[in-house]
């Protein structure tokens, strides 16, 4: 494999995923009305019920929907980062997997190239609802006026962005694993999706789960990969130490990558994709790998 012939095959996957997104509007409205309901409705409803106090990475004191932008953010790229594994199924269903995995290149480079395809779509959605929620009056700093966070916390913002992105997207890619059909895939994406989402610091930091009595949800909480995503993304956008959190996000990253890696090769792998029937040609490879 050349070094060529490497980024021509990164740049086809990403360019097909990228127009095959700009002929689906209804997925992007889709991927904003879900965050936006929760600023506008739910941030709006709670905004005089949760008081915010003053702690880290805040300096003041803020509104609900300031604190809960980072985790709308990260929602968008939770959700897409599932959805990718949809089409991971759909594709290898359609025996398009069939066709990339056979292609004369590492397989680990092809699953990378999926990868990096959708965190630019996870990332080019969550900036459309950055835009929008500043535009109903959510002032992250970054974009507000007055704003103690100045220009040079945007790389550190984009860093923690792409990093959760990768993360969210590995997971989904190691999911497409397991889930062997598309009527299995609601109610594997629900087991996942919800208690990641909701057991984190999405909506409420880990000082009050934990001042609330709800011991078992805050360990949860303080071992779930999806708060550290949160966690660096909201100390980034105030310029301040998100401590162990960028080594959490990556760690888990490099697991589900080498474990969607190592479940996608059928002689090495866990065995799921090597047995599945209708998907591969005879002998169970290459369709197998499928």
């Amino acid at each position: 494999m050349t070094l060529g012939h490497a980024f021509q095959a990164l740049w086809a996957i990403v360019a097909r995923e990228l127009m095959k997104f700009s002929r689906q509007t209804g997925r992007l409205v889709s991927a904003l009305v879900r965050p936006l309901l929760w600023l506008a409705v739910f941030a709006a409803g709670f905004r005089n019920v949760f008081g915010m106090a003053i702690a880290e990475p805040y300096d003041t004191y803020i509104s609900y929907d300031v604190y809960i932008a980072p985790g709308l953010i990260g929602m968008v790229l939770l959700f897409n980062g599932m959805q990718s594994s949809l089409a991971m199924v759909y594709d290898r269903e359609m025996g398009l997997m069939r066709l990339l995995l056979t292609a004369p290149l590492p397989r680990w480079w092809i699953l990378f190239a999926k990868l990096c395809a959708t965190a630019v779509l996870s990332l080019a959605q969550a900036l459309a609802f950055v835009v929008v929620a500043w535009l109903i009056g959510t002032e992250l700093p970054l974009l507000g006026t007055g704003s103690e966070a100045s220009a040079w916390h945007l790389p550190h913002v984009l860093l923690a962005a792409v990093s959760a992105a990768l993360m969210l997207g590995a997971l989904g890619l190691l999911l497409s694993v397991y889930v062997k059909q598309l009527e299995n895939f609601a109610g594997t994406m629900n087991f996942v999706i919800f208690p990641m989402y909701f057991m984190s610091t999405a909506l409420y930091p880990l000082w009050k789960l934990e001042e609330s009595g709800a011991g078992w949800v805050y360990q949860i909480a303080r071992f779930n990969p999806f708060t550290h995503a949160v966690e660096w993304l909201r100390y980034a956008l105030y310029g301040k130490d998100p401590g162990l959190s960028p080594w959490i996000v990556l760690a888990t990253l490099a697991i589900c990558f080498f474990a969607a890696s190592w479940g996608y090769d059928p002689q090495r792998g866990f065995g799921a994709l090597t047995k599945r029937g209708g998907g591969g040609g005879p002998g169970g490879a290459p369709g197998g790998a499928s």
